[in-house]
């Protein structure tokens, strides 16, 4: 197995006239130690299905290929989805490992295996759509390593009552536990980007419930998140009617009406659903 470095990654650029695409954010990891950190730090076990989203040229799918019992990879380029398994076979002795779609990972909803491991490199303009709609659709995926901008790390590991806290970090919380998991530098990536990236890493824990539930506390997150400076019985007034109507159910649940959606935990939005 050899990964790929930066001279490689420009000669694949060259090869297939591709010119990154910022619409789509692409920014190809160039370096392959950071790519084998990434596949470590995720905890890639030999009998895990690994999924990949926006593989690109294929710096981190020859990783997992080296450590996971298969790999699927989700490309919206066309180019690049009919040249990873090309690479994945000058590069690797496991390249019959590695399946590539070329789709909207955004529309994929079913998988023909059941993966349990994600481990992406997620295009900048998309990666909160594309990490809750992986969590949602995805049960089996067990745990996680993905890299999107510092700023939405930030937000998707944030704990209540800071100021990055809000609806990424609440919804995604229904599924996993998500916390971060290291800063990278810009220098790794090709062409370098003007904004820092870091990791996020989650673990999946028990279901909170059913997608009924669910979709009552997200709709309640938005609402309390819509004007995030206004207190919990102003912003959830339209849902009861009334501010006084609001305070009133919060308080029966135990809930300050006089909060923001900012203190408040996945469990204390389940509790004002049901």
């Amino acid at each position: 197995m050899t990964l790929l470095g930066a001279a490689e990654i420009r000669e694949l650029a060259a090869l297939l006239d591709l010119k990154p695409s910022k619409s789509l954010g692409q920014n190809f990891v160039i370096d392959a130690n950071v790519c084998r950190k990434i596949v470590r730090v995720a905890d890639v076990k030999s009998d895990d299905v690994a999924l990949e989203i926006g593989p690109g040229l294929g710096s981190l799918t020859l990783a997992l290929l080296e450590e996971a019992s298969s790999v699927v990879a989700i490309e919206i380029d066309q180019r690049l989805a009919t040249q990873l398994p090309i690479t994945a076979a000058n590069h690797s002795d496991r390249a019959e490992k590695l399946t590539v779609i070329n789709s909207d990972a955004l529309v994929i909803r079913t998988l023909d295996v059941a993966p349990t491991v994600l481990v992406a490199n997620l295009p900048y303009n998309v990666s909160v759509p594309v990490f809750l709609h992986l969590l949602e659709f995805f049960p089996t995926l067990r745990t996680g390593v993905v890299m999107v901008q510092a700023e939405v790390a930030d937000r998707l590991a944030a704990k209540p009552n800071s100021k990055e806290y809000g609806i990424p970090s609440v919804k995604a919380a229904w599924w996993a536990d998500v916390s971060g998991a290291g800063s990278v530098s810009r220098s790794i990536f090709w062409p370098a980007p003007n904004v820092d990236s870091k990791l996020v890493g989650f673990t999946r824990h028990a279901p909170l419930g059913d997608e009924v539930l669910r979709k009552k506390v997200f709709s309640i997150i938005d609402l309390a998140f819509a004007q995030r400076r206004k207190m919990l019985r102003s912003t959830l007034s339209s849902l009861y009617g009334s501010s006084a109507a609001a305070e009133a159910h919060l308080a029966s649940v135990g809930i300050d009406g006089t909060l923001r959606g900012e203190a408040l935990t996945i469990e204390d939005f389940c509790k004002i659903a049901k």
